[in-house]
């Protein structure tokens, strides 16, 4: 037991799917694993483990930010020898290349966030993602046939800005969209050395304020749900 999840040792998987929502993790587990059993609720963050294809799979929540992922994340790495976490998520399309319900496999995460710094010591402004899920994301998407654009994306710590124009740090490295987590992510994989992947879904289109409505979104994520599933039965 660490000091955010209340599982007992052995209850958490070797791969976890983390959605930033916990009803999100209640979503899936109840609708694609078997045999899924609630491992955790501390401060009603849900974890769940079942198995999805024979396959032994934890569903749990990040929360919102590199803050709340990297704390989660690093208790399952560090305190439940979890080998890799892929997180699925949605973001916000700085480009109108991208349509809404775009897949994302995310090659690496821009961020101002000082979090790999004060944590690690890495004082970069990017980080990629670790291991061999990013790979094995890709591979899974085209024998599915989903189309699956691997690129580069903003973890910024705002939500809320009063300059409403695309930050530096994103329209000089060519992010395409922007969400708050993965930086976090990658940061903990890379120092704890184990895998790490982010997949999005287009959930807004920021030039135009398109966006996928909250009775959309359920459905609009299952291919996104399934793609890391079925990656995660590969890994």
């Amino acid at each position: 037991m660490s000091i955010h999840i209340s599982a007992k040792k052995g209850e958490i998987a070797p791969i976890v799917l983390m959605p930033g929502d916990p009803l999100r993790a209640k979503y899936i587990a109840g609708n694609f694993l078997q045999d899924a059993k609630l491992v955790s609720q501390t401060r009603n963050i849900f974890y769940y483990t079942g198995n999805y294809k024979g396959n032994p799979i934890t569903i749990g929540a990040s929360g919102m930010g590199c803050p709340s992922i990297g704390i989660y994340s690093y208790e399952l790495y560090n305190e439940y020898d979890v080998d890799c976490i892929i997180r699925i998520g949605t973001c916000g399309a700085y480009t109108t290349d991208l349509k809404l319900f775009d897949l994302i496999n995310v090659d690496r995460a821009f961020s101002e966030s000082t979090y790999a710094l004060h944590a690690f010591g890495y004082n970069n402004d990017h980080l990629y993602h670790e291991g061999k899920a990013y790979a094995v994301i890709n591979d899974t998407a085209q024998e599915m046939n989903l189309n699956v654009q691997a690129a580069a994306i903003h973890s910024s710590d705002v939500f809320y800005r009063a300059e409403q124009s695309t930050p530096d740090i994103a329209a000089t490295n060519n992010c395409v969209a922007v969400e708050m987590e993965a930086f976090a992510l990658f940061a903990n994989a890379k120092y704890l050395k184990k895998s790490a992947a982010t997949l999005l879904t287009v959930s807004d289109i920021i030039p135009t304020h398109e966006q996928i409505s909250a009775e959309e979104r359920e459905k609009a994520l299952l291919p996104m749900m399934e793609l890391a599933l079925e990656s995660a039965g590969r890994l």
